[in-house]
């Protein structure tokens, strides 16, 4: 789902000739129907392996390489190609930020900074502030894994959706892990800015979570209560994880 800022978030799915505002459908009754797979790569109704992709683009395609999950094996900058230099250079070689984020617990993350806030709502994050914005992705990975010893790197995604959650003073948080960051990095130390606070769309916030699987359950109906990350939440606790269900086709009818 694509988003946009606002109180609260505006969530969208975006389909070839329109759009559909998914905050309209709260509290509408919504059946999902799961009618086949089309890779993000190919297009091919492939089954679906990972992140969108079939098997054999997942282990082709410059976009699903290991750099995009762990940025400190990004080699762009030295001009070393791992799939496809071109686009490698076009990604890794452009402003990246190290953040906190607050979906369940304080964590780390890194992301372009073109991706912000939208990375933060993608993680359901309540709260969030930049620690550093270096010029490319592979500064970004070594100041996450240097971090990652003395904050978390994951986002407890039940507790998150149950709004299990506190208030963190990310200022404090951010002052106290700028002694750990990597000397190539500490140059680009954000010193002055403040927390972000995200509001999601959210009726109702689920007890005991069931997630979907459409693979398992082809056809799903439910109320929908609530919109957090990139989840849909219904009324008899059933989430829907959106991104991880990327490649799958589906219909929609709402009544």
């Amino acid at each position: 789902m694509q988003t946009e800022i606002g109180s609260p978030i505006q969530y969208y799915l975006v389909f070839e000739n329109d759009f559909l505002n998914v905050n309209q459908l709260l509290d509408k009754q919504v059946t999902i129907n799961f009618v086949g797979y089309q890779c993000l790569n190919c297009k091919k109704n492939k089954k679906i392996y990972r992140q969108g992709f079939c098997y054999d683009c997942f282990f082709e395609i410059p976009q699903a390489a290991d750099w995009i999950m762990k940025p400190e094996l990004s080699k762009a900058h030295l001009g070393i190609e791992d799939r496809d230099l071109e686009y490698e250079e076009k990604v890794q070689l452009k402003p990246h930020v190290v953040y906190l984020a607050n979906s369940s617990n304080v964590k780390v993350g890194v992301t372009r900074k073109t991706q912000i806030p939208t990375r933060w709502i993608d993680q359901g994050a309540h709260e969030a502030i930049e620690i550093v914005e270096v010029p490319n992705r592979y500064l970004a990975g070594i100041t996450e894994v240097a971090l990652k010893d003395y904050v978390g790197d994951k986002t407890n995604w039940r507790t998150m959706l149950k709004n299990e959650i506190q208030d963190e003073d990310l200022v404090a948080w951010r002052d106290k892990l700028r002694q750990y960051i990597p000397e190539e990095a500490q140059q680009y130390f954000i010193e002055s800015n403040t927390e972000t606070n995200l509001e999601f769309p959210v009726l109702k916030f689920p007890k005991k979570l069931r997630t979907l699987n459409l693979t398992k359950t082809p056809e799903y109906t439910g109320v929908l209560k609530g919109i957090k990350g990139q989840y849909l939440i219904f009324d008899d606790d059933t989430v829907f994880n959106v991104r991880s269900n990327e490649g799958f086709v589906v219909t929609l009818r709402v009544s």
